[in-house]
């Protein structure tokens, strides 16, 4: 069995200022923007980035959960760590058997959802979803929350893929190994961190040293443009080192592509 990185998911107090600042600044565009999440009182936009997805979620009314995480984790920042798998049945069953609650799920014709409660994981929201139907495993494949054709607005000028997922808590180890224990996939270390090594990806875990606490606080990009992104982070003030941007309260490292 594999799992990959497909989406990561951020959450913010106003979509649209986010919207513009990482299409400004990143070049990527929206390829969907779903419905559905008005259940939960959001909205959303998503954003291919390689062959990933990047979502934003914002809260459209009080009282939402996607508003309690942002006054806990005191303002914008990384959401969920959304991976696929290719066989659901066996990883519902692990989670089963681990006693870790599932927060929300849902099957349709061609989409299988698992949403882990984060108090049971450990770190951020931890979700695990299959999807279904024609070329349905391939790296370009169908991926049912980003739409229909997610790839029509696909954009490769400056960003490729998404290389890591970076969660920072209060015990990096033992959230590592409840996430390995989970995934069913032993942990390296990396630059001195318990590290969970997905098929396509990492997740890093590492202490909260930003004065911020426990919760998804970078990604790792692949960029194909770095300077081009610096110039535009600048424009936004959003340049934190030479290979480092801050973006919807999220650490974003610039990884040139090989």
């Amino acid at each position: 069995m594999w799992l990959k990185l497909r989406q990561i998911a951020l959450v913010a107090r106003r979509l649209a200022p986010i919207e513009r600042e990482l299409c400004d600044v990143l070049g990527v565009a929206v390829c969907f923007r779903d419905p559905g999440v008005a259940h939960f009182g959001l909205e959303n936009a998503l954003f291919p980035v390689g062959n990933q997805l990047l979502e934003v979620v914002a809260p459209v009314k009080a009282q939402t959960a996607g508003g309690r995480y942002l006054d806990r984790r005191g303002g914008d920042g990384g959401y969920m760590v959304i991976t696929q798998c290719d066989q659901h049945a066996p990883r519902r069953a692990r989670v089963e058997s681990l006693g870790v609650r599932i927060v929300h799920q849902f099957d349709t014709q061609h989409f299988r959802n698992m949403q882990l409660h984060p108090r049971d994981t450990g770190g951020t929201f931890f979700e695990i979803d299959e999807q279904l139907g024609n070329d349905a495993h391939a790296d370009d494949g169908p991926w049912e929350p980003a739409g229909p054709d997610w790839q029509r607005a696909r954009k490769l000028d400056r960003v490729l893929g998404i290389a890591a997922a970076e969660i920072q808590c209060g015990d990096p180890r033992q959230v590592a190994n409840r996430w390995s224990e989970i995934a069913e996939i032993p942990l390296t270390t990396k630059a001195g961190h318990p590290t969970l090594p997905l098929a396509n990806a990492d997740v890093r875990f590492v202490p909260c040293d930003d004065g911020r606490p426990e919760g998804l606080g970078g990604i790792d990009l692949v960029v194909a443009d770095h300077d081009a992104i610096v110039r535009a982070a600048q424009a936004h003030d959003a340049v934190r080192g030479p290979d480092l941007v801050y973006l919807c309260g999220m650490r974003m490292k610039l990884i040139p592509s090989a």
